[in-house]
């Protein structure tokens, strides 16, 4: 096994479900000390019992939205494992539907919580990678983030931000020990989607569906500094690739993706309705 995260302390947003724990479970299983963030105490509790057994792992309850709240996350980090060594901006938020037909204050969370919050956390968490001696952070983005995705403009301009930052700090950081990726998915198999699966847009079923732990093997290999960018499923981020360059392409084929997407909707409805 490899061990190279062997005592460092990697710290997830987003961790007591879905890809967030997924994620909180590789990272333990390599030995890492872990800081497991998410805004429900419960739901972190279960997971980190479960981790406890496997490694060191402290939570904290907090939402990502608050500055003072991300400060003290990191100084809680440092004080518990002695240093920071790894971020994981995970944590979330759509609220689907078409723009006109969406909250504006609903819209605005969207970009605190998927784009302002990983930014200030990332800012925030460059001192401590320093003096740790390097490090990285991995963003988890979207497919939505690689292409103009309608019926989810706002969630892919918080994605496509959150891309393009991740892009710009690499450069930025190009030349030392700190790793910066992200990590682009379609369509992943939790709550996230399913237990809201008929307010999602259809053309997202278009594409494979990932597992949550195939999504966490992607960011540990970018946090590893494999790779900047590991696109779900891979032939999925060439065709996001193409439909941004070819425009008209892209809109040519929305409606056969389209109904690609209802009939896999429609198989994943029944089987999630067999007892």
């Amino acid at each position: 096994m490899n061990n190279d995260f062997k005592n460092k302390t990697v710290i997830i947003t987003g961790a007591s479900a879905g890809v967030g724990a997924a994620t909180a479970r590789s990272f333990a299983c390599l030995g890492a000390n872990l800081v497991l963030v998410a805004r429900g105490q419960v739901a972190l509790d279960k997971i980190t019992e479960e981790l406890t057994a496997i490694t060191s792992v402290i939570n904290i309850a907090m939402d990502i939205n608050d500055p003072t709240a991300n400060e003290n996350l990191l100084i809680k980090a440092e004080q518990a494992f002695g240093s920071v060594d790894v971020l994981i901006n995970n944590a979330g938020f759509h609220q689907r539907g078409e723009v006109e037909r969406n909250n504006a204050n609903d819209l605005a969370k969207m970009v605190d919580v998927n784009l302002r919050a990983p930014i200030q956390l990332s800012c925030l968490i460059l001192p401590y990678l320093r003096k740790a001696g390097g490090g990285a952070i991995v963003n988890v983005g979207s497919l939505a983030g690689r292409t103009p995705l309608q019926g989810a403009a706002t969630y892919a301009a918080t994605k496509a931000g959150l891309r393009a930052f991740t892009y710009s700090l690499a450069d930025e950081l190009q030349g030392t020990s700190i790793y910066v990726g992200v990590v682009s998915p379609g369509p992943i198999n939790t709550g996230f989607i399913m237990s809201e699966i008929d307010k999602v847009e259809d053309i997202v079923f278009s594409q494979p569906m990932s597992t949550a732990q195939q999504v966490a093997d992607a960011i540990v290999s970018v946090a590893r500094g494999e790779a900047i960018e590991i696109s779900l499923p891979r032939a999925s981020g060439w065709l996001t690739t193409v439909s941004y360059l070819f425009p008209k392409l892209r809109r040519a084929l929305r409606p056969a993706l389209y109904r690609k997407g209802r009939k896999a909707k429609e198989k994943y409805k029944q089987r999630n309705a067999k007892p």
